[in-house]
């Protein structure tokens, strides 16, 4: 790792911290990137990411110099910088990297910089330096956690979105539906067109009312049928990505990208780690999917119950801060013996942590421990050849490097 990417990692020392001045501050410095482009933000508990992807590919189909920014990253940090499809060469992020670096430690020296920038404020500094040096047209960037405080809120896009609104991170954005859509509802800016997907009635009034009183007009994707009426075919697994191809479809109306890139774009796109279904050599199968909160649980659930995995063997790991209640109560009537384990993140729940609350849960439910992917691989396997393995995007990183499908 050079140490550029060296200094970037060590960030992560300074975990979440919401807020706009230092990303603000950094920007300055640069020139103001993120102006360099047009941009569509992505906000949503579930399905930004998703919702991304599809944006950004039937962008590219429609032949625009497109790129996305998303997070986090199931191998390699590139990966969130894609530029044309493709992640950015590593020599070409490692020079930004070091340009970022630089500003931020003059920055740092003059006392423009109180505190010290997070690796998501930097990351996201350093997406726009890469879209803007590329010469890219269209960037479609996703909230890292929220919305109002998130570092890409200094964005002033085209068009933003809002996919769903479900309870996460809520030490961060609060406990209730209301409060979490008024965080994730302050990256509306006014008179831009904010893209709304099928939310619950308390979440859809706090965004309604933000959207009324700064004058950007509300565009209504909550109807599926304007994606199976129009004869689009999404290439990406589960009802849930119908709903999420609907948010894309009218973002995309929006910015003007004819009817034909729009169904090229959605039924081509690519988002690994979402209804993912890989198989090895010998036949053996695993659904992969990044559900890490109940809403997203619930999707996988409701995708379980009428595919060849409902009642396969569940590979389960969670970070510390999250709903594993919320989560387990959603998959456990859908599969079968849970397998937990802990993932390579240091802020992984311990499997027998997690099994305690399967148990206070449903007692009955069969259950085993082990303490690492590949163990907790080989025990799902052992037990069925065809698996599923969810709760964290981190987890889905460590399963897909030992099965050597990174």
């Amino acid at each position: 790792m050079t140490p550029a990417l060296e200094w970037l990692h060590g960030l992560e020392q300074f975990g979440i911290k919401l807020g706009l001045d230092s990303i603000t501050a950094i920007v300055e410095a640069l020139g103001h990137p993120e102006r360099a482009f047009r941009s569509v933000h992505v906000a949503g508990t579930n399905g930004k990411g998703s919702v991304t992807a599809m944006v950004e590919s039937a962008l590219r189909a429609a032949g625009h110099a497109s790129a996305r920014y998303t997070s986090p990253h199931l191998f390699d940090l590139s990966e969130r910088f894609c530029i044309g499809g493709r992640p950015v060469e590593p020599e070409t992020l490692d020079r930004a990297v070091a340009d970022v670096r630089r500003i931020v430690e003059r920055l740092r020296l003059s006392g423009r910089l109180v505190v010290h920038p997070t690796f998501f404020e930097v990351t996201t500094a350093v997406a726009f330096e890469l879209f803007r040096r590329a010469g890219v047209q269209t960037a479609v960037c996703e909230v890292g956690m929220g919305g109002r405080l998130d570092a890409t809120n200094v964005l002033q896009p085209a068009v933003c979105a809002v996919t769903s609104i479900g309870f996460d991170h809520t030490l961060h954005l609060g406990r209730t539906l209301h409060e979490i859509a008024v965080e994730k509802a302050g990256i509306i800016k006014p008179g831009v067109p904010v893209v709304v997907g099928r939310l619950d009635p308390e979440a859809f009034a706090a965004v309604e009312a933000i959207a009324r009183a700064r004058g950007a007009p509300i565009v209504d994707a909550s109807d599926v049928a304007l994606v199976k009426d129009r004869g689009f075919t999404v290439g990406l697994r589960g009802a849930h990505q119908v709903e999420n191809a609907a948010v894309a479809v009218k973002v995309l109306e929006t910015l003007d990208v004819p009817r034909g890139a729009i169904a090229d774009g959605l039924a081509r796109v690519s988002w690994p780690g979402r209804l993912d279904l890989r198989r090895l050599p010998d036949g053996r199968e695993a659904l992969l999917d990044a559900a890490h909160n109940p809403q997203g649980a619930s999707r996988l659930a409701a995708y379980l119950r009428d595919s060849p995995f409902a009642g396969a063997p569940l590979v389960f790991a969670a970070m510390r801060d999250k709903d594993v209640d919320g989560m387990l109560r959603e998959l456990a009537p859908e599969v079968g013996a849970i397998v937990f384990t802990r993932t390579s993140s240091t802020r992984s729940a311990e499997p027998a942590e997690l099994a305690a609350r399967l148990r206070a849960l449903a007692p009955r439910h069969a259950a085993d421990e082990a303490a690492s992917p590949a163990d907790a691989l080989a025990t799902a396997w052992r037990i069925s050849p065809r698996i599923v393995v969810a709760g964290s995007i981190f987890l889905l990183s460590d399963v897909m490097k030992e099965a050597g499908w990174s």
